[in-house]
C-alpha cells in the first residue's frame, strides 16, 4: 500500500511539474504598454460641427424597407456633398441603389488591390425599436396614435437628432453606431486630399443605408457591385469590435481592443406544436403548452456542445499573458484542464457566447383566452451560429429536441452561416495593431468573434480579409448607449479616430 501512495504522489509530482512548465513555457503574447500617452488630438470644430449636422438628419431605418422615410437618406447625401466638397470632387463616386454611396480615391499604383472601409448611414429609431414617430413619417403597422420625437426622448439629455456637442460629448442616435465612423471617414479622406498624401493603393469607401433591418438593399447591392467590376479587395474594415476601457475585461488591467476576425451566424426558428384544444375545464393531460415547454426545455438544457475554436485560442493566446496564473494554467494546459476551462466560460453570459451556437428563445403566441385551449402553440428560438457549426447542424439539433411530438417548424428571417475567418497575419491586421498603438499604446490588440452580424459579412465575395474593429475607447456607459437612450461619442474619441482612419489610409503601404 505504501509504494502505491508513493506511486501516486510521484505521478501527482510529476503532473503538477509539467503544468507549471507548460504554463511558464506557453508561448503566450507578449503585451508591452507604450512609454507614450500616444496622438493627443487638437481642437477641430469644423469637424465637430460637420459631424454634429449629420446627427441632425434622421436616417432612421425600422421593418421592412416598404417603411423607410427615403426623404432623410435624401437629405443627408445633399449634405456630405456640401460638407465634403474636396471628396466629391477629387474622388469617383458613385450611388448604388440611389441611397448607398461608393468613393474611389486612385492611387498611385493600379496593380495593387484596393483596400475599402465601410460604414452605414441608417439609425436605430430614438426610443424603443417598436416605437416609430410622425415626424420621421415612419408608422407602426396598425396605424395607431404615434408619440412625437420629444415624448420618445425624456431619458435622453438632449434630443436624439440635436446633434449636441457638449460635457466633452457628441450626442444624438447614430453618434457611435455608426455615423461617428462614417464622418470620420469622410473626414480622413478629405485631409488626405487636402494635404495632396501621396498613397499607392486605391481607398473605396461604401456607405449602406438599411444596415440595422439586414443590408440587403444597401451592402449587398455594393457588394455585388464590387464583384462585377472584378474588384478584389486587400482588406475590408468594418465595425465590430472596440477599445474596452481598462476594467471592463476580468483579469486584465490594460485596455483590450478587440477586432473581429469573424462574426456568427443566426437561424431563428418557428415550432408549432400541435394537441388538443378546448375548454380548459375538460383538459387534457398534456396540453399543446406542455408539450412546448418540454420542448423549450430540451432546447435549453441539452445545447449545442461548447468548443474552442482557433480563433479563440489566438484570442486567448493574446490576452492570457496578462490574466491571473489560474487562467493562464488553464489555457496553457488544455490537454488536461480543458473541460475545466469550458466549465467556467459557459458559466457567464458574454463568454458563453464566445465557445458555443448559442440557443435563445424569443417569442411565444397560444390562447388568446385565460379559459381556452389553444390547439397549436408557437414559439421562436434563435441560434447564433459559431464559426465551425452549420445551419445543417442547427436543423438536426432542432429535430432532436422536438422528436416524439407533432411539430412544424419554420426558419424565418435570413438563416446565415457563420462568417468565414479572416487571418492575423496579413498587413491588413497588423495595420489595426499598428494603428490601436499610435492613438492608445497601453492598449493590448486581439482577434476576438463578433457576436452580432454586420454589412462587413456581405463582403465576402470581394476579400479574404475582412475585420470588425471601430478604433473608440468605451467604457460601460457608452457601451449601453448604443441603440439605447442618450447615444453619445466622446470628443476625444472621435477625434482620435479620425487620426486612426488616417493613419490608415496613409500608412497601408510604408
Amino acid at each position: 500500500m505504501k509504494k502505491i501512495l508513493l506511486a501516486i504522489l510521484g505521478i501527482l509530482v510529476i503532473l503538477v511539474a509539467i503544468l507549471l512548465i507548460k504554463t511558464y513555457t506557453y508561448p503566450f503574447k507578449k503585451n508591452t504598454a507604450g512609454t507614450s500617452e500616444g496622438w493627443k488630438p487638437a481642437k477641430n470644430d469644423s469637424a465637430l460641427m460637420r459631424f454634429s449636422g449629420g446627427l441632425k438628419i434622421p436616417t432612421v431605418s425600422t421593418g421592412s424597407l416598404g417603411e423607410f422615410n427615403y426623404a432623410p437618406f435624401d437629405q443627408f447625401k445633399e449634405y456630405l456633398k456640401t460638407s465634403y466638397p474636396l471628396v466629391y470632387q477629387n474622388t469617383e463616386n458613385n450611388e448604388i441603389n440611389t441611397h448607398a454611396l461608393v468613393f474611389r480615391l486612385k492611387g498611385s499604383d493600379p496593380s495593387l488591390e484596393p483596400v475599402l472601409f465601410l460604414s452605414h448611414m441608417d439609425v436605430v429609431p430614438p426610443g424603443d425599436a417598436d416605437v416609430k414617430t410622425k415626424e420621421l413619417n415612419i408608422f407602426r403597422p396598425n396605424d395607431k396614435p404615434l408619440p412625437p420625437v420629444s415624448k420618445v426622448a425624456e431619458d435622453w439629455d438632449f434630443e436624439p437628432f440635436s446633434g449636441t456637442v457638449a460635457n466633452g460629448r457628441i450626442y444624438g442616435r447614430g453618434a457611435i453606431d455608426m455615423k461617428g465612423m462614417l464622418f470620420s471617414l469622410m473626414e480622413s479622406m478629405n485631409t488626405m486630399i487636402k494635404n495632396k498624401t501621396v498613397h499607392k493603393r486605391d481607398i473605396y469607401l461604401a456607405f449602406g443605408f438599411d444596415e440595422e433591418v439586414g443590408g440587403q438593399k444597401g451592402a449587398v447591392q455594393i457588394a455585388d457591385y464590387f464583384r462585377k467590376k472584378g474588384l478584389n479587395f486587400d482588406a475590408v474594415y468594418d465595425e465590430g469590435g472596440l477599445i474596452l476601457q481598462k476594467g471592463n475585461v476580468a483579469g486584465i488591467d490594460s485596455d483590450v481592443a478587440v477586432v473581429g476576425c469573424a462574426e456568427k451566424g443566426f437561424l431563428s426558428a418557428k415550432i408549432k406544436v400541435k394537441g388538443l384544444g378546448g375548454h380548459s375545464s375538460m383538459p387534457p393531460m398534456e396540453s399543446a403548452i406542455g408539450k412546448a415547454a418540454v420542448i423549450m426545455q430540451r432546447l435549453e438544457n441539452h445545447q449545442m456542445k461548447p468548443t474552442i475554436t482557433p480563433l479563440i485560442k489566438n484570442f486567448f493566446d493574446n490576452i492570457g499573458g496578462s490574466m491571473p496564473f489560474l487562467n493562464r494554467l488553464a489555457i496553457a494546459n488544455q490537454w488536461l484542464l480543458k473541460p475545466v476551462l469550458l466549465s467556467q466560460l459557459t458559466k457567464n453570459n458574454t463568454t458563453n457566447a464566445l465557445v458555443r451556437t448559442t440557443t435563445a428563445l424569443t417569442m411565444m403566441k397560444g390562447s388568446d383566452g385565460t379559459n381556452v385551449l389553444s390547439p397549436e402553440v408557437e414559439f421562436v428560438v434563435n441560434f447564433r451560429l459559431l464559426p465551425g457549426n452549420t445551419a445543417k447542424e442547427v436543423r438536426e439539433h432542432i429535430a432532436k429536441a422536438t422528436e416524439g411530438f407533432d411539430v412544424e417548424v419554420e426558419e424565418i428571417d435570413n438563416t446565415r452561416e457563420a462568417s468565414a475567418v479572416s487571418p492575423t497575419n496579413t498587413k491588413a491586421y497588423q495595420l489595426i495593431e499598428a494603428g490601436v498603438k499610435e492613438i492608445h499604446p497601453g492598449a493590448i490588440v486581439t482577434p476576438y468573434l463578433t457576436m452580432a452580424g454586420t454589412d462587413a459579412y456581405k463582403y465576402q465575395i470581394v476579400s479574404k480579409n475582412i475585420y470588425r474593429f471601430m478604433p473608440i475607447k468605451i467604457n460601460s456607459s457608452e457601451q449601453q448607449s448604443i441603440h439605447s437612450t442618450n447615444e453619445y461619442i466622446s470628443i476625444e474619441n472621435y477625434l482620435k479616430m479620425i487620426h486612426y482612419f488616417e493613419y490608415m489610409m496613409m500608412n497601408y503601404d510604408k
